[in-house]
């Protein structure tokens, strides 16, 4: 009988064990934590320690009895860089979505207060009455500090004013299955907001084509990218334009709505237009090469002439929803000295982003690994519009105004 006892003790044993510390949950998350910490690009600039995250996540992954499960870890391990580049490529119901792309409302920590930036134009948010300037007190019934603090990362001590802004924006773009609650105080007193109610904000940003453009004023051409960046028919979108557009005085490129991302193809062929020759209009470095092997990596990047250049100015616009690549074409406009841009400060998206997948589960990880810079050296999340927009609370489009006087006033120079 005892025998019997010991066999099934020895049994139960080793199935915990197989279901604990040897399962594909923990293996993955082994390759997911050693591939982050030898290829992430900005752990210099992050008060994140990856070392903790493993001593947290880790033990967690012993008692993971599904793959959903597993996918909420990861997008707890990965919270703890509050990067919005950096996330996983599949989601659940209750994953946050993905900022700028699902957010509609930009704010920032003022004076210890949630101050809204700037409201996304045609968004529920927009629709249901909130604008720029207002204190966010609340976010689903839960006061926005203790909102905030909730969501920051074990492994972060003494978070910054970067950290929480994170956080804010993560929160103020919610998830899938929730509707948001956004209180705001209003004379003293308290007033709750809707957008999802007012405008869902995937139905509403889908468009019927890759760019849209027209005449404005008196003869400036203008052209707006509608998130379109990464896709390769935008080239041939952009060309029709110029072509139609190539005798205006001025021509503005509207960037505000390109939070996607994309490709350096497209963002090189638009920019290619505007140039007569070859330049240089962004530097690369991968930080992950010279942890491994102890040499650094860097290059610059290059615009080459193609079709008939545009030679009169060049304005362009850019906001909290200029993200990633269309940073990347504002930033290399500047590089260029071809154009002026104006608006606000852009998404702030750092670096490339590069793509693996755990061996197990078959879920796929973006994160950024290249660090990019303007040529002139500074980080490309840094950069400040030449001319620096705050849009008012008016039925106005104030950085379009903006740019056309701008056009203006460099034909009168």
């Amino acid at each position: 009988m005892k025998k019997i006892i010991f066999l099934i003790f020895l049994i139960m044993t080793t199935i915990k064990g197989i279901s604990s510390q040897d399962n594909i949950y923990t293996a993955d998350f082994i390759v997911f934590w050693e591939t982050m910490r030898d290829n992430y690009g900005y752990f210099d600039v992050k008060k994140t320690n990856w070392d903790k995250v493993k001593e947290i996540y880790l033990p967690q992954t012993y008692a993971i009895q599904n793959k959903q499960e597993f996918i909420k870890l990861l997008e707890n391990a990965i919270a703890e860089l509050y990067d919005n580049h950096t996330h996983l490529l599949t989601n659940l119901s209750s994953s946050y979505r993905l900022a700028p792309s699902g957010l509609d409302i930009w704010a920032e920590l003022e004076n210890d207060k949630c101050i809204i930036k700037e409201v996304r134009r045609g968004s529920g948010a927009e629709l249901c009455g909130l604008t720029a300037g207002m204190e966010i007190v609340s976010l689903n019934d839960t006061p926005a500090k203790d909102a905030v603090s909730g969501i920051i990362g074990g492994s972060i001590s003494n978070p910054d004013n970067e950290v929480k802004n994170w956080a804010i924006r993560t929160l103020l773009a919610g998830n899938y299955e929730t509707k948001r609650n956004i209180g705001i105080l209003i004379d003293g007193k308290l007033k709750e907001f809707f957008p999802d109610e007012a405008q869902d904000i995937y139905s509403y940003y889908k468009y019927d084509s890759p760019i849209e453009f027209k005449t404005v004023d008196r003869n400036f051409g203008y052209i707006k990218i509608n998130n379109s960046l990464g896709d390769d028919g935008t080239i041939n979108a952009f060309d029709n334009a110029m072509t139609i557009l190539e005798n205006t005085d001025g021509l503005i490129i509207d960037l505000r709505e390109t939070p996607g991302g994309g490709n350096s193809t497209v963002a090189r062929a638009i920019m290619s237009r505007f140039v007569s020759v070859e330049l240089p209009y962004q530097k690369h470095e991968i930080p992950g090469e010279e942890r491994v092997t102890g040499i650094k990596r860097s290059w610059v990047e290059y615009v080459s002439p193609r079709g008939v250049t545009y030679v009169n100015p060049l304005v362009v616009l850019v906001n909290h929803w200029t993200g990633s690549m269309g940073e990347g074409i504002a930033v290399g406009f500047s590089g260029l000295n071809r154009a002026k841009s104006v608006g606000t400060q852009m998404a702030r998206l750092v670096g490339a982003k590069y793509d693996f997948r755990l061996p197990n589960t078959d879920i796929g990880v973006s994160y950024s690994a290249e660090k990019l810079y303007h040529i002139n050296g500074t980080p490309r999340e840094n950069y400040i519009p030449d001319v620096v927009v705050q849009p008012l609370n008016t039925n106005k489009d104030d950085i379009l105004e903006k740019g056309i006087e701008i056009l203006k006033e460099t034909l009168r120079n």
